[in-house]
């Protein structure tokens, strides 16, 4: 221990070390910070739906309440649904940075109501938003190379490599107390921070405990790599190029290729082809006899067949029908679409277990719940929630029930998981 402590105070007469864990600490705070204010910013935007929502749902209730009509109901009334963040997203914002997390919908086509805002796979080993995952992925390396590039050849240079090696407590042992210390050090900056700012989100200590274990492995992995590099016996100055390159190689160039890789060996068309595959879907409706749309909508949901026939007005429950057989149309397409993105999210989490740069920033994507299995389940919530929508819209337009201010408040509202 006292070893421990003469190392410490050598260790911090050295200002640029000092300097080095400073700025550290004061990244991976700002991250946080960022992060936790951003996280805050969603929540309020969650908070604020239900005063929101009574005031749309108001107006269109005025309106509605005058003329009894369900369909006008059901296409001017907009239901919230949302996700909100888990306590750890703050740390790792991953896909809610790019993929909305409040979504209104109506008991119209709903294919095309999500993919207006296209999700995509982003490239989970490219950077994102600054956030602590950023700061430990990618900038975290090159404060390990900045501490260890020259933790022996910086003495061997100096002439007292020799000296320090014939002390009683010198040699290996002296290389792995000053490794260990600057180990700890570059650990206590960023998890320090990361501990305290868990604890004001509320997490949960075995998800602390987990990032910490992963943030030291990822930090081991590199102090391996620049102790792999020092046995060569280069000069400083080389090993802290070699480093640099190793970096670059390992953090961006290779996860970029191989991210491209992917896309190119499991192609996936974008969202918006599908929304808008679904909209010409619903528009050929107006050009077609309304009663082969009937048939087809009877055809896949025969417990409404019984509904009277249409007349030659305009009814919504024809209206809704064609809109909903749109979505059927392009059924294949979402299924096929969301396992592409699935294919592509299993390629880039096995890329993980080669590159500590990509699993580090996937796995904590998952621990913060803000990776694509998060959204898309958040999705599937929706369309689960939009099935409960039209179902009761169809009760009042296909039972032609007159629909009233009072049966707004009948409505199925979202029902989020418990984080």
């Amino acid at each position: 221990m006292n070893l421990l402590r003469l190392e410490l105070r050598l260790l911090l007469r050295q200002r640029l070390i000092v300097i080095a864990l400073i700025l550290l600490a004061s990244l991976t705070a700002a991250a946080l910070a960022a992060g936790m204010a951003e996280v805050a910013r969603q929540r309020a935007a969650i908070a604020a739906i239900p005063a929101a929502q009574a005031e749309d749902i108001g107006a269109v209730a005025d309106d509605v309440d005058r003329t009894g009509d369900a369909g006008s109901a059901a296409y001017y009334s907009f239901h919230p649904t949302w996700d909100a963040p888990a306590p750890l997203a703050f740390a790792a914002l991953g896909m809610r940075d790019v993929s909305p997390y409040i979504l209104r919908v109506r008991a119209l086509g709903l294919e095309a109501q999500i993919y207006d805002g296209d999700i995509f796979n982003p490239e989970a080993a490219l950077p994102g938003r600054f956030d602590f995952a950023f700061v430990l992925v990618f900038l975290a390396p090159l404060f390990v190379i900045a501490l260890f590039h020259d933790l022996v050849s910086g003495e061997r240079e100096a002439g007292r490599q020799r000296m320090l090696d014939a002390l009683a407590h010198g040699g290996r042992r002296l290389w792995r107390r000053r490794t260990a210390l600057r180990l700890g050090l570059l650990w206590i900056a960023l998890c320090a921070p990361f501990v305290i700012a868990s604890v004001i989100e509320g997490v949960s200590a075995v998800a602390i405990l987990t990032v910490s274990v992963v943030a030291l492995g990822y930090l081991l992995f590199w102090v391996g790599l620049s102790a792999l590099i020092g046995r060569w016996r280069w000069s400083s100055v080389t090993n802290a190029a070699t480093l640099a390159a190793a970096w670059l190689v390992l953090v961006l160039i290779v996860p970029t290729l191989a991210n491209v890789a992917i896309n190119t060996a499991i192609p996936v068309d974008q969202g918006s082809e599908i929304a808008l595959a679904q909209r010409e879907a619903v528009n050929h409706a107006w050009d077609i006899p309304r009663e082969d749309t009937m048939r087809r909508f009877y055809a896949n949901y025969p417990e409404w067949s019984d509904t009277a026939p249409l007349g030659t007005a305009f009814h919504y429950k024809w209206y809704l029908a064609f809109h909903q057989n749109g979505d059927d149309s392009v059924a294949s397409r979402v299924r096929a679409y969301r396992q592409g993105l699935e294919a592509r999210d299993a390629a880039g989490r096995a890329l993980g277990w080669l590159l500590p740069s990509v699993g580090v920033q996937a796995l904590l994507m998952r621990l913060a719940d803000t990776d694509l299995t998060a959204q898309l389940a958040y999705q599937d919530r929706v369309r689960v929630f939009h099935r409960r929508l039209r179902q009761f819209y169809y009760g009042y337009l296909f039972r032609d029930r007159p629909f009233t201010r009072t049966d707004f408040d009948r409505a199925p509202c979202f029902a989020p998981p418990c984080r």
